[in-house]
């Protein structure tokens, strides 16, 4: 299993990327990937606040299970919307691991 600091190493760097990208993509369809995009920021900057120790994202992961319905892939998501969901729900599984 992904210690949550192996996740955020591993997933941090690309979600910066791609939550950006399918807002570009996919907002106009699902509005709630501007609220992902919102909350993955300010998931990042407590992240980076607490450097090594582990940070208090419980709000940002319930409200992101809330908004995503638990990481379901829309039908017509293309490959960074399923990368985004499928790395925020490995992210969620090491935080809560």
């Amino acid at each position: 299993m992904t210690t949550f600091n192996q996740a955020v190493k591993n997933y941090f760097p690309k979600l910066k990327f791609f939550t950006l990208a399918i807002t570009r993509a996919h907002g106009q369809n699902h509005p709630e990937v501007f609220e992902v995009r919102d909350l993955f920021k300010t998931m990042n900057k407590k992240t980076r606040k607490a450097k090594k120790s582990k940070p208090n994202l419980d709000t940002e992961f319930v409200r992101l299970r809330d908004i995503t319905n638990h990481y379901t892939i829309p039908s017509d998501a293309c490959e960074a919307y399923t990368a985004v969901y499928t790395m925020l729900s490995e992210v969620d599984e090491a935080y809560q691991g």
